[in-house]
């Protein structure tokens, strides 16, 4: 079955930068950046950017930022639990946000 998701289509993430390369070319010295070693470690930097992958549900993200938590010597339980911190706070800010409802229900009652 065919879907939206082909991962051969992360090959071709450098086709963005085709028609504006210097915002392109500025968007990777600031990924670079940021993903090099400082308060953090490049692998702890990985184990973020996997659980982020999952909570913002990109498949191409969570391909590549497996296997960056692999290179970088990170094993299966490790971002497992990673992304299990991430679920646990997307499923609390889905909570937090019933607070709203609440209001407007309150709100009604008056």
């Amino acid at each position: 079955m065919d879907t939206y998701y082909n991962p051969a289509d992360l090959a071709k993430f450098p086709t963005m930068g085709e028609e504006s390369p210097e915002l392109w070319d500025k968007y990777m010295a600031y990924y670079g950046a940021v993903f090099e070693d400082g308060a953090l470690t490049a692998r702890e930097k990985a184990l973020i950017a996997l659980a982020v992958a999952a909570a913002v549900q990109c498949p191409y993200c969570i391909d590549s930022y497996t296997t960056g938590c692999l290179e970088k010597g990170c094993d299966e339980a490790e971002m497992t639990e990673a992304i299990h911190v991430a679920n646990a706070i997307r499923g609390g800010a889905a909570l937090v946000h019933g607070v709203q409802m609440k209001n407007i229900v309150k709100q009604s009652e008056l």
